[in-house]
């Protein structure tokens, strides 16, 4: 079997529906029914991704997100009813990577899914050993081994994050539109990109700026895009 993939809702047939399309991707599905159940498989098992419903019994998509984030970066898709764009700004914000409103279209999940287990397994490894490295004032962002370091502690970012740094620091002083980090980083056409784009700028900042509302490093562009001031 492939990579391992967490799929938790407590609706079991949307359950089951989502691991025989898994499965045929050739991936190893492990299921659940509520965010304690999720949680629990998480600790007993190496899981590459997570697909979570937000509305669930005992704990819920969202808080059980903010306790995986304590310890873990792997790709979260969260999987919702929900389709405002205020629930998936709040769930991108919680520490997701991605949210897919249902019903949600086959094709389109098992896509999603390969583009974060590509990204994950290509930034993830934050244990190799780094050879080039890119030096920005107080950041250095070792592209070996894909993890950023601010003042000299390595940084935890998600894989997502990490991908967007890795593009950023790239280019150092380029202004990107946020179709473009869309299009790059989640390897898909833009859907609602400056909504997404910035809940992931807000959290990389967060992690990375003296003073998150006055960035020093990670800046917009107002009308344009964003970019990683140039030191």
């Amino acid at each position: 079997m492939g990579e391992k993939i967490l799929v938790a809702d407590d609706d079991r047939d949307i359950v089951k529906a989502i691991a025989i399309l898994l499965e045929r991707e050739g991936y190893e599905v492990l299921q659940a029914y509520n965010g304690l159940e999720a949680l629990d498989i998480l600790q007993k098992n190496c899981v590459q991704l997570i697909i979570i419903d937000i509305m669930m019994p005992k704990l819920d998509g969202l808080s059980a997100v903010l306790k995986i984030r304590e310890h873990r970066n792997i790709p979260i898709i969260v999987l919702s009813a929900k389709s405002e764009e205020t629930d998936k700004v709040l769930g991108l914000s919680m520490g997701a990577d991605d949210y897919v409103t249902k019903p949600y279209n086959p094709q389109e999940l098992a896509a999603r899914v390969r583009s974060h287990l590509r990204r994950y397994t290509t930034l993830g490894d934050i244990h190799k050993e780094s050879r080039e490295e890119i030096q920005n004032g107080r950041l250095t962002y070792r592209l070996d081994e894909g993890v950023l370091y601010a003042d000299g502690e390595a940084v935890h970012l998600t894989a997502t994050e990490t991908k967007i740094i890795d593009l950023l620091m790239r280019s150092r002083g380029r202004i990107f539109p946020a179709e473009e980090i869309y299009r790059r980083v989640w390897d898909a056409e833009p859907v609602s990109p400056e909504n997404t784009v910035m809940v992931h700028i807000r959290r990389i900042r967060e992690k990375i700026e003296l003073n998150p509302k006055e960035p020093e490093y990670l800046k917009v562009v107002w009308g344009i895009g964003y970019k990683i001031e140039k030191m």
